[in-house]
């Protein structure tokens, strides 16, 4: 097991962009935006904390999992900040691209788990 504290510290700035992010929907967002906002710093927390997870758990394909789930929760929450506070309608077609890496993060972490390898065999 060996710590990724790259991934450690990507995650834990998005960690910190999401709760930017959801304080100021909480706060200091109009009802039009605050729904999008939460929801994009919902999901790029949540995504943060898996990268950590993938970060400690060390494992290659873990690893490269969650690089792929802060960044499609990162994506996805700025595809939505943009959509709400500039008005870019275009980002609703970035916003899968970020889907599409979240959920490929969680099926890499998955066929880690699943993988067979010799210290485990």
């Amino acid at each position: 097991m060996t710590l990724n504290r790259n991934l450690v510290v990507y995650a834990a700035f998005n960690g910190a962009m999401a709760v930017l992010v959801g304080a100021f929907a909480a706060h200091g967002a109009g009802p039009a935006v605050k729904t999008l906002l939460t929801t994009g710093a919902h999901y790029q927390l949540v995504h943060a904390v898996l990268a950590v997870a993938c970060a400690i758990w060390g494992e290659k394909l873990a690893v490269i999992g969650g690089w792929l789930a802060a960044t499609g929760g990162l994506v996805f929450c700025l595809a939505l900040a943009f959509i709400a506070l500039l008005s870019m309608k275009a980002m609703g077609a970035v916003a899968p691209i970020g889907g599409v890496l979240m959920i490929a993060g969680w099926l890499l972490l998955a066929f880690a788990a699943l993988r067979k390898t010799s210290s485990n065999a």
